[in-house]
Order: structure tokens, then sequence, then C-alpha cells
């Protein structure tokens, strides 16, 4: 048996301030990031990558499948990069290209935090404990399905999804640490009659029809690149040649026209919402994270919590009742891009991460630099329920029991359920310093 061929460790010059791993691969993007040993490791474009990091560099390596896999047995030649790589970078085998195309480094991050921070007090108030957080930009057909299993979920079983979406669906590529990793599959290897059934058994639960239905879709009943076509010609996929350039007798006529109208943020989000499983979130977050369309700000339960903590979305919306309707789903999201601008959906990943219950102790320490200390005058307790349908999205029903106390207090947020879309939880949304105990409890599941 040959053996798997692995590159050394390489580096390239980057702050924590423009990357950080240890935040921007656990914050709900992608699924399949394994914490091994200090190491994150991942497959990307048939090898698997391996990257730690330190306070200036990000160290990385590729580890490629044995010759008689399904790989090549020569490392692809590299594609070339938006911007040039740091010189001295080794990019032999187009590693470090795909890392730049990956972790979108052409931007600079520091330079937007200073931008939404200039045009929101609340960013700047709470991105100081949060620096690092890119978007990712991802294949669109993995960000599709994955966020298909998002429904009424949370990361840690959304992550448990992909994974048996790939070693049960997806190419075997290669051993690291005694784990075993596939890439993730292609629409024809779910397409299969028993697709549906198997991921029943697997745990899928009704998101099961959803992967398999948009599967047969895009793989039968989509134009070849359909999902390239939907994406931003700003924000090209790594493996994908310029569009002025590609093969036009692989296209049928419908893709050849499709290609021929400017692509827009909202003709791809219009596009994505035909599929089966997907609504206007889902499709934001594919958008977003798969697609390249930084204003994309996908509303979720916590979305939509910052929106009425922070920016005062909903009082006006009667005593006890507020709305989240496709209306407001719209104002919410048009309001943000407004105040951040055309990169909105990396400002929204920063107060989303935030508000995830596993970086509170994160938010913690930063907040002794710029602890928020607000005046309130109401502890809220808040049953919230989000409904989404194939058609659209349904509504969120907000019923606030509201108990006057005037505090000092530092606002803790609390996790419920990461970038769900059918949602049933009842929390308590803040913890008030010596007064009591914030409590969680489910009332409803999938």
């Amino acid at each position: 048996m040959a053996a798997q061929r692995v590159a050394g460790w390489r580096k390239l010059p980057l702050s924590l301030t423009e990357l950080c791993i240890d935040t921007t691969l656990k914050c709900g993007q992608s699924f399949r990031w394994h914490h091994i040993n200090n190491e994150w490791h991942c497959v990307l474009q048939g090898r698997i990558i391996s990257l730690k990091q330190d306070p200036s560099h990000l160290y990385f390596k590729a580890t490629w499948p044995e010759v008689s896999s399904l790989a090549p047995a020569t490392p692809p030649v590299s594609i070339k990069s938006e911007s040039p790589l740091p010189v001295g970078t080794e990019d032999d085998d187009g590693t470090a290209s795909l890392l730049h195309s990956y972790f979108a480094l052409s931007h600079s991050l520091t330079a937007l935090y200073k931008q939404w921070a200039a045009s929101d007090a609340n960013f700047a108030r709470r991105a100081p404990a949060f620096t690092g957080i890119r978007i990712l930009n991802q294949d669109a057909w993995e960000t599709l399905i994955s966020f298909i299993c998002s429904s009424n979920n949370n990361i840690s079983r959304i992550s448990q999804m992909v994974h048996k979406l790939c070693i049960h669906y997806g190419p075997y590529i290669g051993t690291i640490h005694g784990h075993k990793f596939h890439d993730f599959p292609r629409p024809d290897a779910l397409t299969g009659g028993g697709v549906e059934a198997h991921l029943r058994e697997l745990g899928f639960g009704y998101r099961a029809k959803y992967i398999a239905e948009t599967a047969r879709i895009v793989a039968a009943e989509r134009p070849a690149d359909w999902l390239d076509i939907l994406r931003n010609p700003a924000c090209p996929a790594y493996d994908a040649p310029d569009r002025q350039q590609q093969d036009e007798k692989k296209l049928t006529p419908a893709a050849i026209d499709s290609k021929s109208k400017p692509t827009t943020y909202k003709s791809a989000h219009e596009a994505l919402l035909e599929l089966s499983g997907v609504g206007p979130k889902v499709a934001d977050c594919v958008c977003l994270m798969g697609l390249g369309w930084g204003e994309s700000v996908p509303i979720d339960t916590h979305v939509w919590q910052i929106a009425q903590r922070d920016y005062k979305f909903g009082k006006g919306g009667g005593a006890n009742n507020k709305t989240l309707s496709k209306a407001m789903y719209d104002a919410v999201g048009d309001y943000f891009r407004e105040i951040w601008g055309p990169h909105a959906g990396w400002a929204q990943s920063v107060l989303f991460t935030a508000n995830l219950k596993s970086f509170a102790a994160q938010a913690s320490s930063g907040g002794k630099k710029g602890t928020v200390v607000t005046e309130t005058k109401t502890d809220i307790e808040t049953a919230v329920k989000v409904e989404e349908t194939k058609e659209g999205l349904g509504s969120t029903n907000v019923s606030s029991f509201a108990r006057t106390k005037t505090k000092k207090r530092k606002t803790v947020v609390k996790e419920e359920v990461a970038k769900t879309e059918d949602i049933k939880i009842e929390v308590t949304e803040v913890e008030t310093s010596g007064l009591r105990r914030s409590k969680r409890r489910k009332a409803g599941g999938s």
C-alpha cells in the first residue's frame, strides 16, 4: 500500500488580529474542522490541511492521499490568488494559495473592524474581545448542505451530521493521528434511491428529505457550475477558472443565458430559495459563506436577539408581542447593511460569535478592557418561537414577561441553538450579577 504524502510545515505571516483560527473555525461557519493535539485538520480540495498558529504566523501543511486513491498522483498546479502571497511563501502544491482564498486574506480585517467600529458604537464595545474573525470562502455545495442540516440544530449536532455525510458518502483521503478523514460528498453521491432512508437511519430526521431532494435538483435539474454562476464575481471559488474563460461547450443554453445576466446578491438569494429545505436564513448563510456575498446577513435567533437588545428592533410591535415577519427579516438585514456596509455579514459574524455561550469566557476576559456596563430597568424572560417553511420565513413570536428593576449590570449572553431555522426554546435572556442565575430549558424539539 502506498504511503500518504505529507508536506512539511510552512508558514504565512499573519497576526491574530487578521485571523484567529481558534475562533473562526468553531463559530458555526464550517463544520468539518477537527481540533486534535493542538492542531486543526480538515479536508480541502482533495488534501488534508493541518493548521496551527502563533501570534505572528499561521503554520500549515498538507497531507495528500495515497496514489491509489481517487486523488491525482501529482498535486495540482497552483492557482494564482487575487493578491500576491507574502514574499518567500512556499507554494509548490497550491496549498498556500488555497488558504489565501479560503480565509479571504485579500481583505484587511483590521481596516474592516475600524470601519465597523467607527459606524457602530455597539460593535466598537463588543469587538475587542473577538478580533480575527473572518468569513470563510467555502465550497458552495458543502455550505448549502451543511446549513440545511442546521435547521432546529446546534453546532455540535450539525458537525456530527456533516461528519456522517463525509464518512458514508465522501471519498477517503487519509488518516491523521488515528482519525480518518473523508472529503465532502458531491451532489451525485447523494442522489441514490436509498439515500433519504439511510440518512433517516443515521439520525438526520426530516432533513434527510431536504438533502436528498436538493442533491437531485442540483445534480439533474440545474446547469453545470450552477452554484458558481450564483457566486459574487469579486469572490471566485478557489478551483473556478475565470468566467470569461469557461468552456461554453460544457454548459447548457440555460446556463449560458444565466451567465450573460449580471449576478447580484438578491438574485442569488432568490435562486437558492427554490431548493428543498432552503428558507431565507439558510439562503443567506450560503450567500455569505459559500458564494462570497459579504452583504448577506443571516437573521437567526441570535441575530434577532441582538437586533432587539442592542438595536431596539421590535420595540413598537406591542407591549408583549413582537413578530419577525419576512418584512422585518428584510428590514433587519437592510439596517445592518446600511451601518456596516458591503461586508455587513462579516460584522454580523463577530456579534453572532459574541452571543454564543461557548465564547462567554472570551467575552468576559475581553470585557476587562472595555466591559459593557449599562443601566437596565427590566429583567426579561423571553419565549422565542421561530418557524420557517419552504415557502419562506414564518413568524417569530416573542412574549416578554417584565419585572422592573434598576441595576447596573453586565450583560452575559446565553447560547440557544446555533444557526437555527425551526426552533422552540425558552430562555432567560440576561443574567444580573448578584440577582439570580440564568435558566434555559427546551420547550420542544424537532
